[in-house]
């Protein structure tokens, strides 16, 4: 696919000073680019995605694993994301794409996972990828092969 970057501008911040920003991150824009380049991408189904489905698979899933290893979050949100598998806010409530249901199953838990870890650790620290590894057992490597899956 072609090089591309996309620049969206909150609400109340000028074209210019965002244009000022993106030229001042031209270099981690050049490698990141370079990076993509470089990995094995693996375009997700462009068929439309059942959402009673996969809503209700995702639900189901968050609850068994949560109940499965003690996670407590306040409550789960299912939508399209543009730019995130998942996330986790401060106050525990976690968001997951739409379009995880498209993954391997190994990915799905491990993205699931990965925002129920954030409910504990709220950083990307190496207590955080340590608490992980003892649930899904390989975090780094399942992040490296999710990043080869690209959200569209």
């Amino acid at each position: 696919y072609p090089a591309k970057i996309r620049v969206a501008i909150p609400e109340g911040i000028s074209f210019d000073k965002a244009k000022s920003f993106a030229i001042s991150k031209e270099v981690w824009i050049k490698r990141s680019l370079n990076k993509l380049k470089l990995r094995t991408i693996i375009p997700l189904s462009k068929n439309p995605i059942d959402l009673e489905y996969s809503k209700s698979y995702l639900s189901k899933r968050i609850e068994g694993l949560s109940d499965k290893h003690g996670f407590k979050y306040n409550k789960v949100t299912i939508k399209k994301q543009k730019t995130r598998w998942g996330s986790c806010s401060e106050y525990n409530n976690i968001s997951l794409n739409l379009k995880l249901i498209r993954l391997p199953s190994n990915l799905i838990d491990y993205v699931i996972l990965h925002e129920l870890v954030h409910t504990l650790v709220k950083n990307h620290s190496p207590l955080f990828w340590r608490s992980l590894d003892k649930y899904v057992g390989n975090a780094r490597s399942l992040n490296k092969e999710l990043k080869n899956y690209i959200l569209f």
